[in-house]
C-alpha cells in the first residue's frame, strides 16, 4: 500500500494578477485529499472517490495498456474523461508509470466538502504526481492549467508567497502568524466558483497590468508584516478595490454585505467559495442571519 496526501489551498492575496507575476500570499489549508494505491493482480485501475463523509461520489474501472490507460465503461462522463487525461498525461511525463504487469486499486478520499473549492483537482494533480513520481507543476499545466499556486500549497506546510517569474513557479516560506488572526474568518459564499470562468473574465478585461501588479507586491509585503487589525484592514480593502476596477466587478462587500462593521476580501475567482473576513466581533451571527452558515476561524482552516 502506497499513500499521499496533499494540502488544500486558499490565496489570500494576488488573485488573478498572480497569473501575470504578481507577488501573491497563499496558506495549506488543514483540510486537504488522500489517495491510497493498493497492488492488484489484473490490469486494472480500480478507482474510487470518497467525500469527508466517506460516501462513494465517484467510482469506475480503467484498463491499463503498454501505451494508455482507457474507460471500461461505455456511459462514460466528463469526471471519468478527466481521470483519464490526467493519468495518461503523467503517463506521457514518466513512461514506466502504470507500466506493470499487475493493475491497481486507487481511493481518494477528501477532508472537506467537494462544494468548498479548496483544491479537490489540485490535491488530486499533487497525488497523481507524487504516485507518478513527476512534476506536478507539469502535470497541472498539461492538464487544469493555472498559475501552481495550488499546487505550491498542496507540497507546502506553511505559508508561502508565490510568484511566476519568467512563467517558472517560484514559492518561498514566509512566517505569517498574525497576531490579530482571531479576528480573521474565512465565509463561504454556498457556492462553487469556476476558476477557469473567472480567469477568462479576468483576461477579456485586463489592460496594463505594470502599476497594479506593483501595487499588489507591495500589499502583499505590507500584509505579511501587519502587526494590527486596523491597518490590515485598511490593506485588504486596497486590494479589493484596485481587483474590482481591473475586472469590472463589484466588490463583495458592496454586492452582498454593505451594512457589515469589519472589512473583507475575496478569495481566488471572484463570486464564489470563501471570502476572507476581517471582525473585532465574532461575525458567527451576523452572516448565519443572512443565510451563510459557514464560518471558519482562521486557526481552524490554516496550518
Amino acid at each position: 500500500m502506497k499513500s499521499f496526501y496533499s494540502n488544500g489551498k486558499l490565496l489570500l492575496t494576488g488573485e488573478y494578477a498572480v497569473l501575470d507575476g504578481a507577488l501573491s500570499l497563499a496558506v495549506p489549508t488543514i483540510y486537504g485529499q488522500s489517495l491510497d494505491i493498493e497492488a492488484i493482480t489484473e490490469s486494472k485501475l480500480i478507482w474510487k472517490s470518497l467525500d469527508k463523509h466517506e460516501n462513494i461520489w465517484f467510482e469506475t474501472t480503467f484498463n491499463i495498456t503498454d501505451n494508455e490507460v482507457l474507460s471500461s465503461d461505455r456511459n462514460d462522463n466528463a469526471i471519468s474523461e478527466r481521470l483519464i487525461q490526467i493519468l495518461n498525461t503523467a503517463k506521457q511525463l514518466n513512461p514506466d508509470f502504470l507500466n506493470s504487469k499487475n493493475g491497481f486499486k486507487a481511493i481518494t478520499k477528501l477532508d472537506f466538502p467537494r462544494n468548498w473549492g479548496l483544491g479537490t483537482s489540485s490535491t488530486l494533480i499533487n497525488n497523481i504526481a507524487q504516485w507518478a513520481n513527476i512534476d506536478a507543476y507539469k502535470l497541472l499545466e498539461a492538464t487544469f492549467g493555472g498559475s501552481g499556486y495550488d499546487i505550491a500549497c498542496a507540497q507546502h506546510d506553511t505559508s508561502i508567497t508565490y510568484q511566476l517569474e519568467n512563467g517558472n513557479p517560484l514559492a518561498k516560506l514566509v512566517d505569517f502568524h498574525p497576531s490579530f488572526k482571531d479576528c480573521l474568518y474565512f465565509v463561504y459564499l454556498n457556492k462553487k466558483q469556476n476558476s477557469r470562468d473567472g480567469i477568462k473574465h479576468y483576461n477579456a478585461h485586463k489592460g496594463n497590468l505594470h502599476t497594479i501588479i506593483k501595487d499588489i507586491n507591495t500589499i502583499t509585503t505590507q500584509i505579511i508584516a501587519s502587526n494590527s487589525l486596523k491597518g490590515f484592514e485598511l490593506l485588504i480593502t486596497q486590494h479589493e478595490e484596485i481587483i474590482s476596477k481591473l475586472t469590472k466587478q463589484h466588490t463583495i462587500k458592496a454586492l452582498l454585505f454593505n451594512d457589515f462593521k469589519g472589512s473583507m476580501k475575496s478569495l481566488g475567482a471572484w463570486g464564489g467559495d470563501f471570502i476572507l473576513v476581517a471582525s473585532q466581533e465574532n461575525p458567527t451571527p451576523y452572516f448565519n442571519q443572512k443565510g451563510f452558515e459557514t464560518v471558519i476561524p482562521y486557526a481552524d482552516m490554516v496550518l
